[in-house]
């Protein structure tokens, strides 16, 4: 497993992570505690006024999503 990219993330970090991939006019309200983690993380960053996914973070959503598929089959 790679190290770089596996990250125990919450819930509703993983649910804004999804949500960031959608362009910027479509963004639900998101809470600003959890855009801030990200961001801290390096998963997020703020673009004008809107945060915006990073190249990290969309390694890390890929990653993740790969392993909560394994989870699910498991």
């Amino acid at each position: 497993m790679n190290e770089e990219f596996d990250y125990d993330l919450t819930p509703s970090q993983w649910e804004a992570l999804k949500a960031l991939r959608t362009p910027q006019s479509k963004l639900p309200r998101m809470s600003r505690y959890t855009i801030d983690g990200l961001i801290t993380l390096g998963l997020a960053d703020i673009n004008g006024d809107t945060p915006a996914i990073t190249a990290k973070g969309r390694k890390v959503l890929i990653r993740g999503s790969s392993l909560l598929l394994q989870d699910l089959a498991a």
